[in-house]
């Protein structure tokens, strides 16, 4: 009888071993393990996510002004693969989408030049609108990365 019991207290034990084991795997996050390493990150596609408050009654100046300034320089620059503006009416605000053929070559544009063409680009807002500041406030800025 003594047997019989160490025996059930023994598969008990082997029990709930085998079921904290299986729990620990379902916790485990497998989509880790199929992640992209840092390195092979910079090399795939990545698109840089801008948000700016344009009012309605401004659109056509920010309009005017990211196709005389940024679009001619943006499309100088080696690994853009082109852009997208979006505009919500009810928000106020756009969404640009510019996208690069790797994080590298992206990041590898220097500041001080980016500085420039956005004076270029402020700039040309005041003069268009008579104002001292550019009115387009950003919001927001990020980047996606290209999904399979």
């Amino acid at each position: 009888m003594k047997l019989n019991l160490d025996v059930k207290k023994k598969i008990q034990r082997i029990f709930l071993v085998l079921i904290c084991f299986v729990i620990l795997l379902f916790q485990s996050d497998i989509s880790n393990l199929k992640a992209l390493t840092m390195d092979n990150y910079q090399e795939k596609m990545v698109i840089e996510e801008l948000r700016l408050k344009v009012p309605s009654d401004i659109k056509a100046a920010w309009l005017n002004a990211e196709k005389e300034i940024w679009e001619p320089w943006l499309s100088s620059q080696d690994g853009f693969l082109g852009r997208q503006l979006f505009w919500d009416k009810v928000k106020e605000e756009a969404l640009i989408l510019v996208n690069w053929k790797s994080k590298k070559l992206w990041k590898s544009i220097p500041m001080s030049e980016v500085n420039i063409v956005q004076k270029k680009f402020d700039d040309n807002v005041k003069a268009a609108l008579n104002v001292r500041e550019n009115p387009f406030e950003l919001i927001y800025e990020g980047e996606l990365d290209k999904q399979r």
